[in-house]
Parts: C-alpha cells; sequence; structure tokens
C-alpha cells in the first residue's frame, strides 16, 4: 500500500504569523494532529503539530501571544505519494515524529499520520489472516 492510499488531502496550511491559539482553533475544527506552515519569505515549508502547542502551553507560554514560526518545525522530511507505507512508517520511526507531510511538484498535497498508516494496516493485515489456509 502506498502513502497516496493513506494521506489525508485534508492541508490545514497557515501562515508564520498565526497565534498558537489561532493554530489550535483551526487543527481543532479540521479534526487534524498538524498545520503545514507556508512562509515564502522564509523557511519554505514546516509543520506544526499538536505536540508543539502542548510543548508551548506547558512552558506557560501565552497560546494568545506566542506565533507559530517559533514553534514551526523547519528541518521536516518530506512524503512522496509513491513512498510505501513501510517507507513512510521507517522515516517516521528514524525521525521521532507521527507526521509526513507529502509533497507533489514540491507542494504539500497531503499528510500521512501514525494513525493514518494504522488504519490501513490492521483492516489489510486481518483480511490477509481470513484468506490465509489453516
Amino acid at each position: 500500500m502506498l502513502v497516496r492510499d493513506a494521506m489525508s488531502t485534508v492541508v490545514l496550511t497557515i501562515g508564520p504569523a498565526h497565534t498558537l491559539r489561532q493554530a489550535a482553533t483551526l487543527m481543532s475544527a479540521r479534526r487534524v494532529g498538524a498545520a503545514v506552515v507556508l512562509d515564502p519569505d522564509g523557511t519554505g515549508i514546516g509543520i506544526l503539530t499538536e505536540r508543539d502547542v502542548l510543548v508551548s502551553l506547558g512552558l506557560g507560554q501565552d497560546p494568545d501571544s506566542e506565533r507559530a514560526h517559533a514553534h514551526t518545525t523547519t528541518d521536516v522530511v518530506f512524503a512522496a505519494p509513491s513512498w510505501t507505507l513501510e517507507d513512510a512508517a521507517h522515516a517516521m520511526t528514524h525521525g521521532g515524529f507521527r507526521h509526513l507531510i507529502v509533497l507533489e511538484r514540491e507542494e504539500p498535497v497531503g499528510i500521512v499520520s501514525v494513525r493514518d498508516i494504522i488504519r490501513c494496516w490492521v483492516p489489510a493485515r486481518r483480511q490477509a489472516a481470513q484468506h490465509t489456509p489453516a
């Protein structure tokens, strides 16, 4: 199975000047765990995750004054839609993160998460087990 089969094509994009509260509100409304941060004048494409927001709050920072750019991961590992789910899972495990931005022609076309991969693998493995002779 490929990343294109598992990825969410609902890509929330925000700018670097969004506050963490704005980002969290948008992420919650879209029911996603990450936002792609587009900064054409700066770092390019980055990612802000629910964990980044949580860490900031845990540090006592004000979500109404903290900006996305200060919490964005910019050394992002990108996936291609043609990657296998095994490739994506390996990249996540090796890098210690739970989301991959999927790029096609240098544009974000999706996000694949650990949850997306598990959602695909569990039914596939269950179906394979049912068709395996005893």
